[in-house]
């Protein structure tokens, strides 16, 4: 297939169209953790994860969340359509975990009363650090309404993704959002929703089906990403 590639990212590739306003992302066989200080070549990754975010922004389509998604074009590949990343890394929280432990000092495994928001500058540079509402608006990253939205479409589907792992008998835990700006100025969800950017709990077991697995070296990644597939797949079956 022709095209450009215009991005190399740490676990996807991007690359042109003949569409000026689709693109084609590539999905790598990559584990990275750290901020990338942690890397592997994973055999198998890349379809996964391509075939498991796929699972998902179909899911939200039929529930009217606006994304960047159009359809997988083959098992490592999907079409998309072309936006301009807001560089934020909007982070919901359900239960206390990972870096919300360590900061707050609460214990692990607490069930928040309610859903909380973190927002993270997305620069790899600087570690991606936490910022806040007044930070946001000081680099003009977005205005305040913007915030806003961000803030309510990122709690309307953290219910949407809720329901859809407690049908496979998942709890999710935390997960990490990315938005961006299509050619006409509207704010859609982006990037991708798989085991490297959610926490994800066995409801049985209390088992790890993230990349958790891969951060603290607690085995492969591949056979749990995979159940993770095959739970979506079968739902409602």
């Amino acid at each position: 297939m022709d095209s450009t590639v215009l991005y190399q990212g740490k676990a996807k590739n991007v690359h042109s169209t003949k569409k000026e306003n689709e693109l084609r992302l590539e999905y790598l066989d990559q584990a990275t953790a750290l901020n990338g200080k942690k890397k592997d070549q994973v055999i198998g990754k890349g379809s996964l994860n391509n075939q498991i975010t796929s699972e998902i922004f179909s899911y939200l389509s039929q529930k009217n969340v606006h994304h960047h998604w159009i359809e997988q074009l083959s098992e490592n590949e999907q079409l998309v359509k072309k936006v301009e990343i807001i560089p934020l890394e909007i982070v919901l929280r359900n239960i206390a975990t990972g870096s919300f432990v360590k900061r707050l000092g609460v214990e692990e495994g607490l069930e928040l009363p309610k859903p909380i928001i973190e927002f993270y500058y997305k620069d790899d540079s600087l570690d991606d650090p936490f910022i806040n509402n007044d930070h946001i608006e000081f680099l003009e990253i977005a205005t305040n309404e913007e915030i806003l939205f961000l803030r309510e479409e990122t709690l309307k589907i953290n219910k949407l993704l809720q329901e859809l792992f407690s049908s496979i008998n998942i709890t999710l835990v935390d997960f990490k959002l990315e938005f961006g700006k299509d050619y006409l100025g509207n704010i859609i969800l982006s990037d991708e929703i798989t085991p490297d950017t959610c926490r994800l709990w066995d409801k049985e077991t209390g088992e790890s089906l993230d990349k958790d697995i891969y951060r603290k070296d607690l085995g492969e990644i591949v056979p749990i990403y995979e159940e993770i597939l095959k739970r979506l797949k079968g739902r409602g079956e």
